[in-house]
């Protein structure tokens, strides 16, 4: 009975790990492949044809995109972190009135879909003068991943010594020096978790994205994929479509596996309390 529950187990997981991965492992196949073999099943690569992520670079600015993505995730990371780490600590260490209500307002916005606001951002963005630039996509990308960032660091932020905060101020320590070199460095593992989330957030972020850019310079890479086109009307250039949701992963995958440890420590930090 136990052996049978072992191989159970491990049937279990051998289907969540070929269900997570095998759409990106056939992703990767059908970007070697072209012309009528893309509607043709296989499951092994027959031969390695790089002329699909030769084509996505070439018939548009590709790398321009990449690098629209890169500048507006990092800024989105750079700018969720800063104003989450203060915030967590205005909410985690200082008693005033209507607390527990912003907090709550904070939760309930991070609940919205995106279509409900579009419309108000979009009022926002074109009166603030940000229309079709990155910085209107840094600010609607904000929406998204400040409420989170707050909440989880504002959880951390209450399970830390109070101590600690104390002892800093009798050595004549202010407020900005307690949350940047007392804090930081002990929600660290919370701050790459959330900074990671953000970043995924920001980088796969698609109807902002779509609706507050007008030229292909200035898309980030989701909707420069949606709209790739082929070279008729009648084409679907389904292989630089599967060569660039490739090279877009990759980012996402190298980050994952750099900072692994620092994101399992954050995810199972107050998991268990004494």
């Amino acid at each position: 009975m136990r052996l049978l529950a072992r191989i159970g187990f491990w049937l279990l997981v051998i289907a969540i790990g070929l269900f997570s991965i095998f759409p990106f492992y056939y992703a990767v196949i059908s970007s070697f492949r072209s012309g009528t073999e893309l509607f043709s099943v296989a499951y092994l690569p027959e031969r390695l044809d790089v002329s699909n992520y030769v084509a996505v670079f070439a018939r548009q600015p590709f790398g321009k995109n990449i690098a629209n993505s890169v500048i507006v995730a990092a800024s989105v990371v750079a700018l969720s972190l800063a104003l989450g780490l203060t915030a967590a600590y205005a909410f985690g260490r200082i008693r005033f009135r209507g607390r527990s209500l912003l907090l709550m307002t904070i939760l309930a916005v991070s609940m919205f879909p995106q279509v409900a606001v579009l419309s108000g951002m979009f009022e926002l963005i074109r009166t603030l003068g940000l229309y079709n630039t990155l910085p209107g996509l840094i600010l609607a990308n904000l929406m998204l991943t400040l409420p989170f960032t707050i909440w989880v660091l504002t959880t951390f932020m209450r399970e830390l010594p109070k101590e600690i905060e104390e002892a800093a101020f009798v050595d004549g320590a202010t407020p900005w020096i307690v949350v940047r070199r007392v804090f930081l460095p002990l929600m660290m593992p919370a701050a790459v978790t959330t900074g990671l989330l953000a970043f995924i957030v920001s980088w796969n972020e698609f109807l902002f994205a779509l609706t507050f850019t007008l030229t292909n310079e200035r898309r980030t890479v989701p909707p420069a994929i949606a709209l790739m086109s082929g070279s008729t009307a009648y084409e679907l250039p389904w292989g630089t479509i599967m060569a660039a949701s490739v090279i877009v992963t990759l980012p996402i995958i190298a980050l994952v596996l750099a900072f692994q440890r620092k994101i399992v420590a954050g995810l199972t930090a107050g998991a268990v309390k004494g």
